[in-house]
């Protein structure tokens, strides 16, 4: 260990530019076996590692650096897998510059351990030996619960009951499994074999789902009510879905679409399915603008790039250094040719019927807000005009009004229209009934969903244990 001083960082090779705008395979290359040893080999061994308290999960990490160096990966997998259900996708898909290896101690002077990689490679290796298994329980429960939503925070839960003997009941309103993880996320940072691959683990542990079935007060959907007449407890891990919506004249035009909508028909052309009259989600020879800097803006601007776009343009209202998504992926697309035009922001779209172009004014930096990030106003006399056959609308995400969709008056939601649950806890306001992920945090990260999913289902079984224990003493 403790080679950063001689080892300079090294990620794994990423493929050409050229070779992986043309497809929408995974970007970087996988690393060999002596540059993972090596790459694990720098980290610190801190006493206090950073990198794991700035890990939502509180993944081990210098201890599978450890065994990774040592090529004792067997053990490094289950060090790994331990405290993350999903350690494939995390590896893939988390924004580590953000998170563990933005805060790594050696960044300062000598660039961080490539922690992401290095899980990555430690999973994918486990899948290829065959050490990843169905954790099956040691003994059945009678008590089953029921999961609202496929994706990490509901598969992550429903993974944690089975183990624990819970019979599981997982229901989406989805024909796939995995939520945003494979409809949002675009295949090259997720491929969707990874998904289907513990899709099939999970139905081998005994978890039972039930696909194409929503949960709600319309007709041929199951209503809430029925849910929890069913089963013992119910969680409900159901996302955000709604798209922000940017309020500004012109919004109407054909050809302004919403980023859900853009990437599920994209993802959806990956299983080679015809997604119905797409042509409007498709920017083949197009004059692509994506409004937003998040994560999900750089996934439609990559997105773009690979369907063959004409020209790809990001409008953000701050600058490359405030902009909330991660900034290895705004590297990616800058290489990949999309052209990022900083402190702007939308203020119509023209058009008669479809949409032409974009006009835009200039922003500035102003003044920090009461969360210490700085302020944005406008730049006066500033607008310019940007060309755009297709307007995606990448702001983020709001969650759906579910009280009134499911008919549920006494699911208590905070202003912001996520569930509201007690601080620390996951219960809802309607008793044996749990949330958790982005429908009671707001749009947030995979780790964080993945992070409630384990703790709500902690608390499910404290909960149904709790209620056992008293009918038994009541029966007695």
């Amino acid at each position: 260990m403790l080679q950063f001083v001689s080892l300079p960082q090294e990620m794994p090779e990423k493929r050409a530019v050229a070779e992986r705008r043309a497809d929408f395979g995974e970007i970087y290359r996988a690393f060999a076996v002596e540059r993972a040893e090596q790459q694990a080999s720098r980290c610190s061994q801190c006493g206090i590692p950073f990198c794991s308290i700035h890990c939502p999960l509180g993944n081990n990490i210098p201890d599978w650096l450890k065994l990774t160096a040592e090529n004792r990966l067997e053990e490094a997998y289950v060090v790994s897998a331990a405290t993350n259900t999903f350690p494939e996708v995390c590896g893939r898909i988390c924004p580590q510059d953000r998170l563990c290896e933005g805060n790594c101690v050696i960044e300062k002077g000598f660039e961080s351990v490539t922690i992401g990689a290095v899980e990555k490679f430690i999973t994918e290796t486990a899948f290829e030996k065959g050490w990843v298994k169905p954790n099956l329980p040691q003994r059945e429960r009678s008590q089953s619960v029921g999961i609202v939503g496929a994706g990490p925070a509901g598969l992550a839960a429903a993974e944690r009951l089975r183990a624990l003997g819970y019979q599981v009941h997982v229901y989406d309103r989805h024909d796939r499994v995995g939520g945003l993880m494979v409809y949002g996320i675009p295949s090259f940072k997720l491929e969707k074999h990874v998904v289907s691959r513990r899709h099939a683990l999970l139905e081998e542990q005994g978890i039972v789902f039930h696909l194409s079935t929503p949960i709600g007060a319309a007709p041929g959907e199951t209503p809430l009510e029925e849910l929890r007449a069913r089963h013992d407890a119910v969680f409900v891990g159901t996302g955000v879905y709604r798209s922000r919506e940017v309020r500004v004249p012109g919004v109407g035009l054909g050809g302004v679409v919403p980023a859900i909508d853009f990437l599920t028909a994209s993802n959806r052309r990956g299983y080679h399915e015809e997604p119905g009259d797409d042509a409007h989600l498709h920017a083949r020879g197009k004059r692509v603008v994506v409004i937003g800097g998040g994560d999900t803006a750089m996934d439609c601007v990559r997105t773009s790039i690979r369907q063959g776009a004409e020209t790809v343009t990001c409008l953000y209202r701050r600058d490359r250094a405030n902009m909330p998504g991660s900034l290895q992926e705004v590297t990616n697309a800058e290489e990949e040719g999309v052209q990022f035009t900083w402190l702007s922001t939308p203020e119509a779209f023209l058009g008669d019927v479809d949409v032409t172009a974009v006009r835009a004014h200039r922003m500035r930096l102003s003044l920090p807000d009461a969360s210490g990030r700085q302020s944005v106003e406008p730049v006066p006399e500033s607008s310019f005009t940007v060309e755009a056959d297709l307007v995606v609308k990448a702001l983020g995400f709001d969650p759906e009004p579910l009280p009134e969709m499911w008919q549920a008056d006494d699911l208590a939601v905070t202003r912001w229209g996520t569930l509201k649950v007690r601080p620390g806890h996951f219960e809802t306001s309607l008793p044996g009934v749990f949330a958790g992920g982005d429908i009671v945090r707001g749009a947030s990260l995979v780790v964080w969903a993945i992070r409630d999913g384990r703790d709500a289902a902690a608390e499910i079984h404290q909960w149904i244990s709790a209620r056992a224990e008293k009918n038994l003493e009541a029966a007695e």
